[in-house]
C-alpha cells in the first residue's frame, strides 16, 4: 500500500473528472460532500434489469459500474463556483487489466485468487490524495502483488502527468 500527495490538484481534477485517464477503472463507491452530501455505492443492481439482460455479459460483465459512465455525473455535482468540501472515490481496476498488471510478476499468484486492485482518492477540501490496495478471495501470504500493484501505479501517474510525491 503506497500513498500518493498529488501535487498539482487543478491538473489532477481535471484528468480526473473531465478525461478518460481513469476510464481503465471501476466505481465501488463514491462520496462526495457539496451543500449536501451523495452517496454512491457502485454495485450493480441486476434486479434492475430483465433476465434475458442479466443472462447477457454484455450488459453487466462487472459487479460495479464503469468509471467512464459515472464521471459525468460525479463532474456535475461537483463543477461549480465552489470546491466540493471533500469527496471519497473507491477505484477496482477492469478485471481484464489485473493480466496485465500481473505480467513480470515473480509469483505464483493468479488472476482468479485477486479480488481486486483498489485505488482510493481522497480530497479533503484543499489537498487530494491516492492510495493503492489489494485485496485477494482468501489469505495470501505472497505480498509480491502489493508491490507490483505499487510500481504500477507510479507509472500510470507518471505516464499520465499527475504529479504526486509518495508519502
Amino acid at each position: 500500500m503506497t500513498s500518493f500527495h498529488i501535487t498539482e490538484l487543478k491538473n489532477f481534477m481535471g484528468k480526473l473528472l473531465g478525461t478518460d485517464c481513469f476510464d481503465s477503472f471501476l466505481l465501488a463507491e463514491a462520496s462526495l460532500l457539496t451543500a449536501v452530501e451523495y452517496t454512491i455505492d457502485g454495485h450493480i443492481n441486476k434486479d434492475f434489469y430483465t433476465k434475458e439482460e442479466q443472462e447477457d455479459p454484455t450488459v453487466c460483465p462487472y459487479p460495479f459500474v464503469t468509471w467512464s459512465s459515472m464521471r459525468p455525473i460525479c463532474f456535475d455535482i461537483i463543477k461549480g463556483k465552489r470546491s466540493p468540501s471533500r469527496f471519497k472515490f473507491v477505484f477496482h481496476l477492469n478485471p481484464d487489466y489485473v493480466p496485465g498488471v500481473l505480467k513480470g510478476l515473480d509469483s505464483s499468484i493468479t488472476p482468479d485468487q485477486i479480488k481486486a486492485l483498489v485505488l482510493t482518492i481522497r480530497y479533503d477540501g484543499s489537498s487530494a490524495t491516492i492510495v493503492t490496495g489489494t485485496a485477494f478471495h482468501s489469505f495470501v501470504m505472497d505480498k509480491s502483488l502489493d508491490a507490483q500493484w505499487d510500481k504500477t501505479m507510479r507509472q500510470f501517474l507518471s505516464r499520465k502527468g499527475i504529479a504526486c510525491k509518495e508519502l
